[in-house]
């Protein structure tokens, strides 16, 4: 698709002033569009719909309704991030479902990737369902959905729509940020007040933590996942590298290794650490990292993240090698 649905009045909105005027537009757009009616969002955390959601908080309040599912694959922290600045904060109308183990049963023992990101999809697809047939009274249903995703995918990314909805909600499309490239959405967030660490946070896969714990997802095996991720970042944000670094993560493959721990031996898991610098993800290179920070973080996953007995660090480019794993 040609790069030429975008509004030519629209200018690229690099500063406050810019983000500031295009939340007035959207807001009176907005609620042109809706009038009285009611909004639902399916809220990930990301960027994208975070914005969305404090777009329509401004425009027409508690007549949103956001629906929060986590499904156990999300990042360290997260989804209380989450609640706290959407329904504590902002004074959002927001649903939490608490999917973890609904999901987590369903992909036990499933090692294939495709077949593990079919379950993830259909499963929240399934669970946003069940919260939107609770409520009444909604005829729109918002989405992240950016420009890139219209060029790209000549539609909608499926993660922002919940486009596999059954045939009794169909609902009319609410997409204020459709023409905004991602750098523009983050000064928008910013604008809106929607904290840095959710404005800039990294990349993430739809599949979450799922493509990052490699093959057949085991509960200790995300959670060495998880609790060695939220050490990479911290420590990636004391070291000054967090937005200097395009993304980085923490892998735990489905394989042990030997390991001596109190003069007994050990057989436990690996992680290990991924950080690339890329422009649109059709290419990375690796970050070099300093050893002394990596024998920091070494230390920290080895000493505080349980049946652990190895860090490696992966200095593969793409291509040959993927960004993800999975």
């Amino acid at each position: 698709m040609a790069d030429n649905l975008r509004p030519e009045s629209l200018q690229r909105i690099t500063t406050p002033e810019l983000a500031n005027a295009f939340i007035e537009e959207q807001i009176s757009a907005l609620r042109n569009q809706i009038g009285m009616k009611k909004v639902l969002l399916a809220l990930s955390g990301g960027v994208d719909s975070s914005v969305v959601a404090a777009l329509l908080i401004k425009a027409i309040g508690d007549r949103l309704t956001c629906v929060h599912v986590n499904h156990g694959l999300l990042r360290k922290g997260e989804p209380e991030q989450v609640i706290q600045v959407f329904k504590n904060q902002l004074g959002a109308n927001l649903i939490y479902v608490d999917a973890v183990d609904r999901f987590l049963d369903k992909l036990a023992g499933v090692s294939d990737p495709e077949q593990k990101r079919k379950i993830i999809g259909k499963e929240f697809i399934d669970v946003f369902a069940e919260e939107a047939r609770k409520l009444d009274g909604i005829e729109f249903l918002a989405q992240g959905t950016i420009y890139p995703d219209i060029l790209e995918s000549d539609g909608v990314k499926a993660h922002h729509n919940v486009g596999g909805l059954p045939a009794d909600l169909q609902f009319e499309l609410v997409e204020p940020v459709k023409f905004l490239y991602k750098d523009e959405v983050r000064v928008v967030g910013l604008a809106l007040g929607l904290p840095e660490s959710m404005v800039y946070r990294q990349p993430f896969p739809g599949p979450g933590l799922g493509v990052r714990c490699v093959g057949a997802i085991t509960r200790d095996r995300l959670e060495a996942v998880r609790e060695s991720d939220a050490i990479l970042r911290e420590e990636f944000a004391t070291a000054g590298l967090q937005g200097k670094v395009w993304q980085y993560f923490t892998v735990v493959p489905p394989f042990t290794s030997t390991g001596i721990k109190n003069g007994k031996r050990t057989d436990d898991w690996m992680v290990i650490i991924r950080a690339v610098n890329s422009v649109d993800a059709t290419a990375a290179t690796i970050e070099e990292l300093p050893y002394p920070l990596l024998y920091k973080i070494r230390d920290r996953i080895l000493a505080e993240v349980a049946g652990v007995n190895r860090v490696l660090y992966d200095i593969s480019p793409k291509p040959i090698a993927t960004i993800e794993y999975e």
